[in-house]
C-alpha cells in the first residue's frame, strides 16, 4: 500500500500525505466532490480534477496489483515460477505487460499447438527452432516422429505441427510484443472502407487512411460511430516488414537448414496470433485516449458556461456558506472575471464577526449586486455584513 502512495504522489506530483489522507478517504466510502469541498484541511486543499485522477489512478494501481499477485499465484502453482520470471511480473507497470507475460501460462481454449504437442512433436519443433548450423534438415528430421496412431501420417503434418508450436512460443514471447505495440502505434494507419452506396455523413470516410499517432480524438470517435451504425469496416495497418524485422531479430537465425521453417512459423505466427491482438489493443488505446479528450472538451465548456457574469456589466460579489471551514467571498467583474477572493469566520465555532465584516465591507465599496445561494446565509449574512443594494 506505501509503495502505491508513493507512486501516486510522485505521478501527480502532490505530497505523500495529502496522497494518504485522500487515499484513506475515498477508502471510507466518501465521494470526490465531498471531499474536495468539506475536507480541505487534510488533503491540502486538493481540487476535485486532482482527486478524481488519483481515485481513477488508484483504482487502476490496485487492480494492477491484485492481478500480479493472481498471475504469480497461478505460475507457482504450475511449479513454473523461476527469479527470472518473478523479476520480470515484479517490474511490469502496466496490464498490458501483465497479459504478455503470464500468456505462456495462462488456461486457455485448445488450441493447435496444443494438438502438436498431444501428437508428440515438441522435441521436433525444439530441435527445428534450435536452428543449428550443422543440424538435420527439418524434412528428415521429421521423419522420426511419424506415428499413424498419433495422427502423424506425412512428413508434411509433422513439420506443420511442430510449426504450429514455434508460432505459439514466438506468441508468447512479452518482450516481442512490447515492441510491436509501440512501434505499431508510431507508425500504424487506421484505415475505412464505406459499407454502404449512401455514406450520409461519414462518406468522407470512405476510403480513409490516417497514421495512428496523428489521428485527433473526434475522428476516432466519429469513425468508430461508423463502425458501429455499420456504414464502415475499420481495420489498423501495419508494414509487415518492420514486424517481421522485429520478430526475426530475436528468433530467427540465418544460415541453418532450418531457418526458412521457422521463418515460416514466425510469419504464421504474427499474420495468426500477434497482430490480430495488437491491432485489437491499438483501437482500444485510440477509444479511451479519443473519450478522454472529449470529457476534457466538455470540462472546458462547461466552465466556460458557468463562468459567464452572474450580471452582465455589473461588478458582484458572491458568498459560499460554511461553518467549520469559513465563508468563502468572490468578487467579480461585469464580464465574469475574477478580482478578488476571501474567506471570512463570522459563524461558530470561529466568529470572528469584526473581522469579517471589515473584510465584506472593503469588498462592498465595487459591487452593485450580491448573490447568496442558500436562505440561512441569507439570513446570517446579510442584515451584518451586507449595504443595502
Amino acid at each position: 500500500m506505501l509503495e502505491i502512495i508513493e507512486r501516486l504522489a510522485t505521478e501527480l506530483k502532490i505530497r505523500q500525505n495529502q496522497a494518504e489522507n485522500a487515499v484513506r478517504l475515498l477508502d471510507e466510502g466518501n465521494t470526490v466532490p465531498f471531499i474536495a469541498r468539506y475536507r480541505k484541511e487534510m488533503t491540502g486543499s486538493l481540487d476535485d480534477q486532482i482527486l478524481r485522477q488519483l481515485e481513477e489512478r488508484l483504482q487502476y494501481l490496485r487492480h494492477l496489483e491484485e492481478t500480479r499477485q493472481k498471475m504469480l499465484a497461478s505460475v507457482e502453482e504450475q511449479g513454473k515460477l523461476t527469479e527470472e520470471l518473478s523479476a520480470a511480473f515484479a517490474g511490469a507497470e502496466t496490464l498490458a505487460e501483465l497479459d504478455d507475460l503470464y500468456r505462456p501460462y495462462k488456461k486457455k481454449r485448445r488450441t493447435r499447438a496444443d494438438a502438436a504437442r498431444e501428437k508428440g512433436l515438441l522435441p521436433l519443433a525444439e530441435q527445428i527452432y534450435a536452428q543449428e548450423p550443422d543440424g538435420v534438415a527439418p524434412e528428415v528430421a521429421a521423419e522420426d516422429y511419424l506415428d499413424a496412431e498419433k495422427g502423424v501420417e506425412t512428413v508434411e503434418e509433422a513439420l506443420q505441427g511442430a510449426k504450429d508450436i514455434i508460432a505459439e512460443m514466438i506468441s508468447d514471447d512479452a518482450d516481442i510484443r512490447k515492441r510491436m505495440r509501440f512501434v505499431c502505434m508510431a507508425h500504424g494507419v487506421l484505415t475505412t472502407v464505406g459499407l454502404k452506396e449512401d455514406m450520409g455523413v461519414y462518406e468522407q470516410y470512405r476510403e480513409y487512411r490516417e497514421p495512428l499517432a496523428k489521428i485527433p480524438s473526434h475522428r476516432i470517435l466519429a469513425i468508430n460511430r461508423g463502425e458501429k451504425e455499420e456504414f464502415l469496416r475499420v481495420s489498423v495497418e501495419f508494414d509487415r516488414n518492420k514486424a517481421m524485422f522485429i520478430i526475426g531479430r530475436d528468433h530467427i537465425k540465418e544460415g541453418s537448414p532450418s531457418t526458412e521453417t521457422v521463418r515460416e512459423a514466425a510469419e504464421d505466427a504474427y499474420t495468426r496470433l500477434i497482430f490480430p491482438s495488437i491491432e485489437r489493443e491499438m483501437r482500444n488505446a485510440l477509444s479511451e485516449r479519443a473519450s478522454e479528450s472529449a470529457i476534457r472538451v466538455f470540462s472546458v465548456n462547461l466552465r466556460q458556461l458557468l463562468m459567464q457574469p452572474p450580471v452582465r456589466n455589473q461588478v458582484t460579489i458572491g458568498l459560499d456558506p460554511a461553518y467549520r471551514t469559513g465563508c468563502k467571498v468572490a468578487v467579480v467583474d461585469g464580464t465574469g472575471k475574477v478580482l478578488e477572493t476571501a474567506v471570512i469566520y463570522p459563524t461558530p465555532p470561529h466568529n470572528k464577526t469584526a473581522e469579517a465584516a471589515e473584510i465584506i465591507k472593503r469588498l462592498c465599496n465595487a459591487i452593485r449586486c450580491a448573490y447568496l445561494p442558500s436562505e440561512t446565509v441569507r439570513r446570517v449574512t446579510k442584515p451584518r455584513y451586507l449595504p443595502p443594494m
